[in-house]
């Protein structure tokens, strides 16, 4: 026969194993979706990235075939020949193969441009980061959680969402007399970074490929260049008087290969570090609004 204490032990087990059962299961419905999103979005972006830089190269390419190699461009409509007198699309395209490279990497510049601007003004919210988070700081030093919520949800965007996350984790702990100060605020903390480390890595994806096109479309110039420039001396070498228009389309062709490097490179510098700002911005207001959360907390709980 079983005694009432140890049925009670017993009953008490069973109850403590099924709800640690449900709070496990819940744990795995609530992170589940996150992962999901995290890797659809990576996927998505890794796509867009792959499809972008090969159309760009493609674009590239077709402009420097049909339109800078139009056969109106050049004397007799003959591509071969000398290009137009002024015509800038024809000494473009006798540059060399290395053009439509160039002009492949200098629309990638564009393209990933805007991607970002894009992506990185959505996850600014609908208004003004800055003074959606001395709203928010406000609300809080003034106990309105709920109030800060639907500002958050009224907001919306990647900031939203990281001080939404804080918020909630806020009143969840407030509504439990037993939590630890302490361990509260360090749940509160730990929930922001978690959620923030959710939200971030959109806003830094592709930066990566604006940064390699800095390296790239400086070298992508130099190569260009160094082949006209053996174009140019090929030409003084031939016996003779020197072919003046192979010298001639040598040094063009280093000439405009190098000006469409330098101008890849330096619209890339410009542009990456106006997103770095922007996204430094984002991560400031961020690391703002989630320490007002957790010194509310504290400062209230004592």
């Amino acid at each position: 026969m079983i005694s009432k204490a140890n049925k009670s032990a017993y009953n008490l087990n069973n109850i403590i194993y099924l709800n640690n059962s449900k709070k496990l299961k819940i744990r795995k419905m609530a992170n589940a979706p996150k992962t999901a999103a995290k890797q659809e979005s990576n996927n998505g972006g890794s796509f867009f990235a792959q499809a972008a830089i090969i159309i760009c190269f493609i674009v590239g390419f077709c402009l420097w075939k049909f339109v800078m190699g139009n056969p109106t461009n050049f004397v007799d409509n003959n591509p071969e020949n000398a290009p137009n007198p002024g015509n800038y699309l024809g000494m473009v395209y006798h540059a060399g193969a290395i053009v439509p490279v160039l002009l492949g990497l200098f629309l990638m510049v564009w393209v990933f441009s805007v991607e970002r601007f894009i992506v990185i003004n959505k996850a600014s919210g609908t208004g003004n980061v800055g003074n959606f988070v001395r709203k928010i700081q406000s609300l809080i030093n003034g106990g309105n959680i709920d109030s800060a919520i639907a500002e958050c949800d009224k907001q919306k965007g990647s900031v939203a969402n990281v001080v939404k996350a804080g918020l909630l984790k806020y009143k969840a702990v407030s509504a439990d007399p037993e939590v630890n100060t302490e361990k509260a605020a360090i749940a509160i903390q730990k929930e922001i970074e978690e959620t923030t480390a959710l939200e971030m890595p959109m806003l830094e994806k592709n930066l990566n490929v604006i940064a390699t096109l800095v390296s790239i479309g400086t070298l992508c110039g130099l190569l260009g260049t160094v082949t006209g420039m053996i174009k140019a001396f090929s030409a003084l070498a031939t016996g003779g008087a020197p072919d003046s228009a192979k010298l001639a389309n040598g040094i063009s062709e280093a000439l405009i290969n190098t000006a469409t490097g330098i101008a890849t490179s330096t619209f890339a510098i410009v542009l990456y570090n106006i997103f770095t700002a922007k996204i430094d911005k984002l991560t400031y207001s961020i690391d703002e609004a989630g320490f007002s959360i957790v010194q509310t907390y504290a400062a209230n709980h004592k």
